[in-house]
């Protein structure tokens, strides 16, 4: 599964590497016969993606209690598409849609099921310094404000710190005149020692929003 996303590998692609393995391996093997077997292991893990609806003028989401509403609750305008025929079973296409992926079963299945990475998470607390040196987050102004404003939470040393990043792209600007934008939304866990703080194996995609206009203020909508 990683190596398809790291490589932009096709599931072809893959179905064939997977068939040469089983060519060459033992016949007692516990190896997946095709892409397919291995996604459906990888969904066991609990690590989805929701898709959640979104008003088209960045007003709302339609999430939990508003999850059967048709229409914005503060500027009217509908959630679907017009229906391109009058069958009732057409499905309904929302106007707008953003991805959500829970960062807590990320956590849990990537740091807190390994002993070896569980113990990192308490670096921040273990190696404290009072020379006024910049060596990581911990040091930083920001860090202790938020430990006196919070106490009881700083005096835990497993409560887990995240640091959360946002930029848009362009994915198709060379392609296609049309404007079109897309922002991912990162989250970090400070709690890890500097040489694996922010490294791209303890960065989490947690939100993408896709769209033709940049959110600006309304990302908090979004958050």
């Amino acid at each position: 599964m990683g190596g398809r996303t790291t490589y932009h590998t096709t599931k072809n692609a893959m179905d064939y590497f997977i068939q040469m393995l089983l060519d060459v391996a033992p016949r007692e093997n516990t190896i997946l016969k095709n892409y397919y077997e291995a996604k459906k292991v990888v969904s066991t893990l609990g690590l989805k993606a929701v898709k959640i609806d979104c008003c088209q003028a960045r007003c709302m989401l339609y999430y939990k209690e508003d999850i059967d509403l048709n229409e914005c609750n503060f500027c009217g305008l509908p959630r679907y598409l017009p229906p391109k025929s009058q069958n009732k079973r057409y499905k309904k296409v929302s106007v707008k849609r953003m991805f959500y992926l829970s960062i807590i079963p990320r956590l849990q299945k990537t740091i807190y099921a390994s002993m070896e990475s569980t113990r990192h998470m308490r670096w921040h607390y273990e190696n404290k310094t009072h020379d006024n040196v910049l060596r990581h987050p911990s040091d930083g102004k920001a860090w202790k404000h938020i430990d006196n404003i919070y106490p009881n939470f700083a005096a835990n040393p497993h409560h887990v710190r995240l640091g959360l990043c946002s930029d848009g792209f362009t994915p198709y600007a060379q392609a296609s005149a049309s404007p079109y934008s897309c922002w991912p939304v990162f989250f970090t866990p400070y709690n890890l020692p500097p040489e694996m703080c922010m490294t791209k194996s303890y960065m989490f995609l947690s939100c993408l929003i896709p769209g033709l206009t940049n959110p600006t203020k309304s990302i908090d909508v979004y958050m």
